[in-house]
C-alpha cells in the first residue's frame, strides 16, 4: 500500500501568482514570482494521471464536510489579477477542463493599486541601464538583472517607495506599465465560465491586522461590493492578502492539507513559485509533509 493510500482522504489547496511562458521565465529578474507555464501543464497532467481530483472552494468545503469522504482533491487559486491570469492561466486549465479559482484584489482591475513590482522588473528586464536615485546602474546581464531587483524591491519595501520617481528618472509612463501587467474588468467579466470561480483578496490588498477594526470591515466590504457593481458576482470566498464580513471561507497563507471538517476560516493554502518546481516537492504538499515540518518549525 502507497504512503497516499494511507493518509486517506485529503484535499490540498495550491495558490499561485503569475505565470509566463519557458522562454521569458528563464529571464525575468523576479522569476520566483512566476510559474513556468510549460511546468504548469506538467503538473495537471501529472495530478489527474495520479488521480486527484480538482475542484472549486465550493467543491472543496463541500467534500470536507462529508464524513464519509475518501477522495483526494486538489484546489488551484491564483492571486491579486495579473494580465497573465487572463492570457494564460484562464486558457490552461480550460484546456485542461478543470477549475481555476481567481481572488481578485479589486484596486488592479481598478488601476487604484500602483504595481511597482511589475514596472520595476519590466523596465530592468527592456533596459541595459536604468537610473534609481539619480544613479544610474548598469544591467547589461540576466545576473545583473536579478541582483538590481532584489535590492531595489529590498529598498522600496523597507522604506518610503521610490517607483514614482524612478518613472520620472527613466522617462517611463507608470500607468500604461500598469494596465501591461493588470488584468482589466473586462477580462474578468470574460472569465464568466463553470470553471471559473472568483472569490475576494481585498480592496487595495491590506494587511488587515495592521488596520482599525472598521477600516479592515470597510477594506472587505467595499471591495466586495466592487465585484458585484462590475462583474455581477457575488464573491463567497476571502482569500487574506497578508474577516468574515458574510464570506463563506477565509483561505490564508498557512503551509498544510485538508482534513474533515475543518475551519473554514483558516483554510490552509500551500504556495507555488518558480523557484520550487519539481515534482517531487508537489508530492510533499499533496501528502502534508510540508505542512507538518512548518508546524514543527514554528512557522505557521
Amino acid at each position: 500500500m502507497s504512503i497516499s493510500s494511507l493518509l486517506g482522504s485529503r484535499g490540498c489547496l495550491f495558490t499561485f501568482h503569475r505565470v509566463a511562458p519557458s522562454a521569458l521565465w528563464r529571464t525575468l529578474p523576479n522569476r520566483d514570482f512566476y510559474i513556468d507555464l510549460e511546468f504548469f501543464d506538467r503538473l495537471l497532467t501529472y495530478l489527474r494521471r495520479t488521480g486527484w481530483t480538482f475542484v472549486t472552494i465550493d467543491e472543496a468545503l463541500r467534500r470536507a464536510g462529508c464524513a464519509d469522504s475518501e477522495d483526494r482533491y486538489v484546489n488551484f487559486s491564483v492571486d491579486d489579477g495579473y494580465r497573465d491570469t487572463y492570457e494564460l492561466v484562464v486558457p490552461l486549465f480550460r484546456r485542461h477542463g478543470v477549475p481555476i479559482t481567481l481572488y481578485v484584489t479589486t484596486g488592479i482591475p481598478d488601476g487604484a493599486i500602483p504595481l511597482w513590482w511589475a514596472g520595476l522588473e519590466e523596465t530592468l528586464l527592456r533596459r541595459d541601464r536604468v537610473v534609481v536615485d539619480n544613479h544610474t546602474i548598469d544591467v547589461g546581464t540576466a545576473a545583473a538583472k536579478r541582483r538590481a531587483y532584489g535590492q531595489i524591491e529590498r529598498a522600496w519595501s523597507a522604506a518610503t517607495n521610490g517607483y514614482e520617481a524612478f518613472c520620472a528618472q527613466n522617462d517611463i509612463d507608470p500607468e500604461a506599465l500598469h494596465w501591461r501587467h493588470a488584468i482589466s474588468w473586462q477580462m474578468l467579466a470574460e472569465c464568466d465560465d463553470p470553471l471559473v470561480e472568483i472569490g475576494f483578496h481585498g480592496a487595495m490588498h491590506s494587511r488587515l491586522s495592521a488596520l482599525q477594526r472598521s477600516a479592515a470591515l470597510a477594506e472587505l466590504r467595499d471591495g466586495r461590493e466592487r465585484l458585484m457593481q462590475m462583474i455581477g458576482v457575488e464573491a463567497r470566498h476571502f482569500a487574506f492578502p497578508y474577516g468574515r464580513a458574510g464570506f463563506s471561507s477565509a483561505a490564508t497563507t498557512r503551509t498544510g492539507i485538508i482534513r474533515r471538517r475543518p475551519d473554514a476560516f483558516q483554510l490552509p493554502r500551500n504556495t507555488l513559485n518558480g523557484g520550487h518546481q519539481n515534482l517531487a516537492l508537489i508530492e510533499l504538499h499533496l501528502n502534508g509533509f510540508t505542512g507538518a515540518a512548518a508546524r514543527v518549525l514554528g512557522r505557521v
